[in-house]
């Protein structure tokens, strides 16, 4: 059915989490989820399947960058007919205002990546959005929860060392973190 996933049909719940690191999906199963069943080993990029009161979630390593994250999201949403899928995980903050453990939900994404001119072809700088529904659905349970939030623009960078990148103009229009996915999820 897929080549990097090895579950089998109705093994995945409509709504994943995605974090990148197969270790965090371990962590987050094993902690988050009741009636867990691991699905996925292939490539030690593990996915389980559990109820988050009563709620049927999967949760699946990505792996790092855009190329990897990618593979996943295609794989979950045309052979396991995934509809909803929530990147979580770590990000760096890139303005001073930004303070480790923060909660970022990223509105936009900003990248390096040829992902985009690669689908869109010259001369079109397309700007990878999250979906608003999602964002604001968790943008009012966090304000319900009194959790503060920060949404913004991310920076999806291609490279996790570049100092050839001005991550101070970056913040300086906008963007309040970067991380390596979330343009080719978005």
């Amino acid at each position: 059915m897929s080549t990097h996933i090895g579950a089998e049909p109705g093994q995945i719940a409509k709504t994943v989490l995605f974090p990148g690191d197969p270790l965090r999906a371990k962590f987050i199963a094993e902690n988050f989820l009741d009636d867990v069943v691991q699905y996925n080993t292939v490539r030690n990029m593990f996915g389980y399947t559990g109820k988050y009161k009563g709620h049927m979630i999967s949760v699946q390593g990505s792996g790092m960058g855009i190329p990897s994250l990618s593979i996943y999201a295609t794989e979950l949403i045309k052979f396991y007919g995934v509809q909803t899928i929530i990147r979580v995980g770590t990000a760096g903050g890139m303005r001073e205002d930004v303070k480790i453990g923060d909660v970022i939900l990223g509105q936009g994404s900003t990248t390096d990546s040829a992902v985009t001119a690669n689908t869109f072809g010259a001369g079109i700088y397309y700007a990878p959005l999250s979906n608003f529904e999602l964002l604001d659905s968790a943008y009012h349970v966090a304000q319900e929860m009194n959790v503060p939030v920060r949404v913004g623009n991310i920076f999806a960078a291609d490279r996790f060392y570049n100092d050839e990148i001005d991550m101070k103009k970056l913040a300086d229009y906008g963007c309040v973190a970067t991380e390596m996915e979330s343009a080719g999820l978005f």
